[in-house]
């Protein structure tokens, strides 16, 4: 089995961004005329292979880029093949962590994420704090993005130390699935995983042809083969394109299973 663990059913105003524009420079991807139906997104999951992706919402400061209601409806109409993760407002923690309440206890969304570099501030800031602690009474992972930033916004906030290092110090019981690698900052995102029990690495963004062989040693060590999750951050990188190359890899049976499915289960209890 092939879960994903980041992922996006896109629409037009979400792809629209003037932030993506970087993205679709790089992909030749076009903004399509109308909106996008969800079978666009379970037949991309087919061809790739994928069993289950956990799809996204967005919240910037601009406001909703993809809503918490829009996850929950395409979830419903697809429960064998999709999870939510939940977004919310950081500038309201406590309207926010209601909202992550609500759509954890009713709806079944899987964990929260908040992208620092959206917000152009580090995920350190007070805001975030009330918002990792629900995460850990509700016991769901705080998804977040490490790595320089794609879209045309600054990447300081992708550092992992000190910032992932700090919360991860401050939150010992907080789960933080890290996407996007890391890169440039690579090795000092392993260093953290390394250090920290809760602290995990999704390779979304990345294709297997260009993961950072530095994770792909990790991947095969003795502990990073609990650590390291599989994800695409689809539509920008299908799931055939990203796990093209996979066999090349030279994964044992039992790290292959983690990598695609075991480790995603037992950090979003699937």
């Amino acid at each position: 089995m092939t879960i994903d663990v980041w992922a996006q059913h896109p629409t037009t105003h979400f792809l629209a961004q003037d932030m993506f524009a970087s993205l679709r420079r790089w992909t030749g991807g076009v903004i399509p005329e109308g909106e996008i139906p969800l079978s666009v997104t379970i037949a991309a999951l087919d061809a790739g292979g994928v069993d289950k992706a956990l799809i996204s919402a967005w919240h910037g400061p601009q406001g909703v880029l993809i809503s918490n209601d829009e996850v929950a409806a395409w979830v419903a109409e697809a429960p064998d093949r999709l999870a939510g993760i939940a977004s919310v407002d950081l500038r309201d923690p406590m309207a926010g962590i209601r909202e992550l309440r609500r759509r954890v206890l009713d709806d079944g969304f899987k964990g929260l994420r908040v992208l620092p570099w959206l917000w152009e501030t580090p995920p350190t800031d007070r805001r975030f704090y009330p918002l990792f602690a629900a995460c850990v009474e509700l016991g769901v992972p705080f998804c977040t993005q490490v790595g320089h930033t794609g879209p045309l916004r600054p990447s300081e906030t992708g550092r992992p130390i000190p910032y992932i290092d700090q919360i991860a110090i401050d939150f010992p019981e907080l789960t933080i699935v890290c996407g996007h690698v890391g890169y440039p900052w690579t090795e000092e995102m392993i260093a953290v995983a390394r250090k920290h029990p809760n602290v995990v690495i999704d390779t979304s963004a990345y294709t297997t042809k260009r993961l950072p062989p530095e994770l792909i040693s990790y991947l095969k060590s003795g502990s990073g083969r609990h650590k390291v999750l599989f994800g695409t951050n689809f539509p920008m990188i299908v799931p055939q394109h990203a796990l093209a190359g996979l066999d090349e890899l030279g994964l044992d049976d039992e790290v292959r299973e983690l990598y695609l499915d075991d480790n995603a289960r037992r950090v979003f209890k699937l």
